[in-house]
């Protein structure tokens, strides 16, 4: 019975995936690398062969030559939504879903949609619209990954606020990276086809220094370097590794880096194509009724943050938290074991107990691994 019911999802899940559309992101080191010019010219030679190709939003940021681009495709009007006093347009997805084009194209995937949409971000959009079975081209910049946030941060000094999570990018068919040299990328600037006169000497000092744009560079590269590995290994070849990799993240409700650990967790999960945990010991001082709103709020934010990275969410309540630690990992056949370094507080508690030393030879002889994230 059980297999039965396994070969009918299986199929369940062929015949829901064939129903979706296909999904194309093209994806850069920074704004002007011309994302939406490739996007625009694809459309054109989409449309010169036959395909029912629309545009469901572009943002040409008043750039001339990507502007007129735009001249013969057709363009679905944007919802209009009366907001703070004023009136702003948003991708009208009802309207896509209604005139069912082959293919759309939607720019900013990283978009925060207006209050009153049905959608708080566009790439919620997106993935409604390929539930609906049209094929979708989008794009972004690599500092909008939510996982490489903290690389972001650390290069260029700047929190990104808009960022998709990582399982977006994981969903595309097909991920183009747009490339530019630091100094091509640097004279577009300068020349004012990127940002208004204004603009560009901010854009000099912050994202478009020359040490910024080759560390996003390499990132971008590699983000898209891994997605073509992913597909290689999963529909090429149809390999597995010898050893399917699981980790697990541990968390406290007083971890001060919490979402540095998450965040890496997930880029090792997703470098490796395995699944993830993340484990929060609540101890007997950790009840909600003891610990402090904000820290009430941290936690659940960050249970938020990785559920959207993939994770799956374990809470277990015990006074020991390393002997807790090893039991799941054990149970759940993990791989590797994720921690911060000693300073933060889930280390502290597990020094704190007898238990560590055994923690250690446990995972040695069970050929689990600890890593020690900065």
């Amino acid at each position: 019975m059980a297999d039965r019911d396994t070969n009918a999802q299986r199929f369940l899940d062929l015949i829901q995936k064939s129903r979706k559309g296909k999904f194309k992101v093209y994806i850069g080191m920074s704004a002007g690398v011309g994302k939406t010019y490739r996007m625009l010219q694809e459309a054109h030679t989409l449309l010169r062969n036959g395909i029912d190709v629309k545009v469901g939003f572009i943002e040409t940021h008043n750039r001339a030559e990507t502007h007129a681009l735009l001249d013969g495709l057709p363009v679905i009007p944007r919802r209009s939504i009366f907001y703070k006093g004023k009136f702003l347009d948003e991708l009208d997805v009802q309207a896509v879903i209604n005139l069912r084009p082959e293919v759309v194209i939607v720019d900013e995937l990283a978009h925060t949609n207006i209050e009153g949409s049905k959608n708080e971000k566009r790439w919620q959009d997106v993935l409604d619209i390929i539930d609906a079975g049209i094929n979708v081209i989008s794009a972004v910049n690599i500092q909008h990954i939510e996982s490489l946030n903290d690389d972001i941060r650390e290069i260029t000094g700047i929190e990104v606020k808009e960022r998709i999570p990582d399982s977006v990018l994981k969903a595309a068919d097909e991920v183009v990276n747009i490339d530019l040299t630091a100094d091509e990328l640097i004279t577009r600037l300068k020349e004012g086809k990127i940002y208004t006169p204004d603009k560009i000497p901010q854009a000099l000092n912050n994202f478009f220094k020359a040490e910024h744009i080759l560390q996003l560079r390499e990132l971008s590269l590699k983000e898209v370097a891994s997605q073509v590995e992913r597909k290689v290994e999963t529909e090429v070849t149809g390999l597995k590794n010898l050893k399917q990799e699981r980790f697990m993240a541990c968390i406290s409700s007083n971890h001060q880096t919490a979402k540095t650990v998450i965040r890496k967790t997930a880029r090792l999960a997703n470098y490796y194509h395995s699944k993830w945990i993340l484990l929060y010991v609540e101890t007997p001082a950790e009840t909600p009724d003891k610990i402090a709103l904000d820290k009430q709020r941290h936690l659940i934010n960050n249970f938020k943050l990785a559920t959207e990275l993939g994770a799956e969410i374990i809470k277990v309540k015990s006074s020991h938290v390393a002997a807790a630690i090893t039991s799941q990992a054990e149970q759940r056949r993990i791989t590797t074991i994720c921690i911060g370094k000693p300073h933060l507080t889930l280390f502290r508690v597990i020094l704190s107990t007898n238990i560590f030393n055994a923690l250690l030879n446990k995972l040695s002889s069970s050929d689990i691994d600890l890593i020690i994230l900065s």
